[in-house]
């Protein structure tokens, strides 16, 4: 893809793949250029969000940016905090974190999925406002839905390899596989019975 087609994708936003009541909905930071070129989550060669996904077992193969539809057969689902494309995560101020923070409150009440899995920590720790918070599950909820902080899968995040994230997603993905608690009134925690 030639530069000025990324340019021209700046600031587009591309379309959520979601669902009501899924296992695990996967939240970027905002799309990149590519992602919004291509109306792609996580288009961009070098990002390992797909291969991490497969190696953690959540999908049977690994899937190509073009095939996220597929992820709704397997109870899985994308969205970012931010929905404006940039260049590079920096490009976003801390009220616009703040904001898409609000608003993936409400996307999550409405759609109630059983994990909120978001994939960079320092963006969750500035759109919930929660400067201690650690890759892993949070004690923070949105109702019943319980979230985990992923590390980044950028190609950029060289703190992470693809196997020592492909572990972590694999931990959530083990907790997204557990029987959730039954209630007293015979539903579920996350009340989709």
């Amino acid at each position: 893809m030639r530069a000025e087609e990324l340019e021209a994708a700046r600031d587009r936003v591309i379309p959520d793949v979601v669902a009501e009541g899924l296992r695990v909905l996967f939240c970027g930071i905002n799309p990149g250029l590519m992602s919004a070129a291509t109306g792609h989550h996580f288009a961009r060669p070098g990002n390992r969000f797909w291969p991490v996904l497969h190696l953690s077992g959540f999908t049977p193969r690994q899937l190509s940016p073009a095939e996220q539809d597929e992820l709704l057969t397997y109870g899985l689902g994308i969205t970012n905090v931010a929905a404006r494309a940039t260049a590079r995560a920096d490009e976003l101020s801390d009220e616009e974190f703040r904001e898409g923070g609000r608003l993936l409150v409400a996307k999550v009440q409405l759609l109630r999925p059983r994990w909120l899995a978001v994939v960079g920590v320092t963006a969750y720790r500035i759109a919930f406002g929660d400067k201690k918070a650690r890759i892993g599950p949070q004690e923070r909820t949105i109702g019943d839905t319980r979230i985990w902080a992923l590390p980044n899968p950028s190609g950029l995040n060289a703190h992470w390899t693809a196997q020592t994230m492909a572990e972590e997603f694999g931990r959530l993905r083990v907790a997204a596989e557990a029987p959730a608690p039954v209630s007293p009134d015979g539903t579920d925690a996350s009340g989709l019975n």
